[in-house]
């Protein structure tokens, strides 16, 4: 499979562009004004467009556009759309740990994705994945049109079939909280997965904040590295 090469690719989608300062945030601005174009919709005041199409729906644009666009009602600002931790959700995640740990072995730890290479790269990387997937299920209401648009997004961005049938694998699994955790070999493997289902979760859905919570239970992540975590994640938006 070549689930690393797909992740880079949502990593650069859920990045954007560097903001007017020249920083690394998520420059929200820019990428409604680019989907408004892309789409033939001119952006109105609340970034809606003049269509009747949300351009907010599909911030992000490709596959990060069809898992957030999924999401119904989902809107921009407040605590929704942190997805631009996904570009980062290695550091992010290991600078979570470095904010709460003390005194503690790093050596214990595991390695962020990024130090990774080879099958162990790779792995983490479908964790990451399913994690991403599983979140934007978490719901309930991800109907087949949108599985359809999903499946069409990350086989657009290059997934070979094996991936393919993969993906298709993870929308037909149980919504397991405890399954998904048992892939973690590390915490810093299990910080990823938890970091990167809260950048697709709105956690002012009841079922998706009990999606986060069931997630963070099984991953054995306290309360106070999971409130870290999200703080990570709301940050990489702000940028």
């Amino acid at each position: 499979m070549n689930a690393k090469g797909i992740l880079d690719q949502l990593m650069k989608q859920a990045g954007g562009q560097s903001n007017a300062s020249g920083g690394s945030g998520f420059d929200a601005q820019q990428l409604v004004k680019g989907l408004s174009s892309q789409f033939g919709g001119n952006s109105g005041k609340d970034g809606s467009s003049s269509g009747g199409f949300d351009v907010k729906s599909l911030l992000g644009g490709g596959a990060m556009g069809a898992l957030i666009g999924s999401k119904r009602g989902r809107k921009m600002g407040g605590k929704a759309l942190k997805y631009g931790a996904i570009a980062g959700v290695g550091v992010l995640a290991w600078k979570a740990w470095q904010n709460r740990q003390a005194g503690g072995d790093a050596a214990q730890e595991g390695a962020p994705i990024d130090d990774l290479d080879g099958r162990a790269q790779e792995q983490r990387s479908l964790e990451i994945l399913q994690a991403m997937i599983m979140a934007a299920r978490a719901d309930g209401h991800i109907d087949e049109a949108e599985r359809s648009q999903i499946s069409e997004q990350i086989e657009a961005l290059g997934a070979d079939a094996e991936l393919q049938a993969w993906v298709e694998r993870q929308f037909q699994a149980p919504l397991d909280a405890e399954a998904l955790a048992q892939q973690a070999d590390s915490p810093q493997a299990a910080r990823e997965i938890y970091l990167a289902s809260v950048a697709i979760i709105d956690d002012q859905n009841p079922m998706e904040r009990a999606w986060l919570d069931q997630l963070a239970a099984a991953l054995e992540l306290d309360a106070e590295m999971s409130a870290e975590l999200e703080r990570q994640a709301l940050g990489a938006t702000q940028g």
